[in-house]
């Protein structure tokens, strides 16, 4: 089975809605493998997202992510990252539709509510950045 990580990023704690979000991922199907909240570093947010570390907005995303805890778990289900994108919505919530996960949740593109990996590459590299072996359930 396709495995794909997913975030929910800090103002999704503050608004106390991971549960609702998690329910939504439990109720499509998948299987959660892998689940934990903690409080990324500074040096974790950065290879996170290294890939737009030469993009003007890198700073405030890494700034944005340490803000407060988040939860990373791991999902596991046929296509699961094409379907949680889906679920997920357009990254800019005012794009995206209602019924996805930021147009339900999210305000702004710069709090987006939620962060899933976008390619098999990008999962496979993100899930070891997040959990080791031994963390996730198989």
């Amino acid at each position: 089975m396709e495995k794909t990580l997913i975030l929910l990023k800090p103002d999704a704690v503050i608004k106390g809605v991971c549960g609702q979000i998690i329910d939504r991922f439990e109720k499509r199907g998948f299987k959660i493998i892998g689940l934990k909240m903690l409080q990324l570093s500074k040096e974790l947010a950065e290879t996170h997202y290294q890939d737009h570390r030469n993009k003007p907005f890198f700073q405030e995303l890494v700034t944005f992510i340490i803000s407060g805890p988040l939860i990373a778990m791991v999902i596991s289900g046929e296509n699961s990252i094409k379907t949680a994108r889906t679920m997920m919505g357009v990254t800019n919530p005012l794009d995206a539709a209602p019924g996805t996960i930021r147009g339900d949740f999210a305000l702004n593109v710069r709090n987006n509510i939620i962060h899933g990996s976008d390619s098999l590459e990008s999962a496979k590299k993100e899930i070891r950045t997040f959990f080791t072996d031994s963390e996730l359930i198989s």
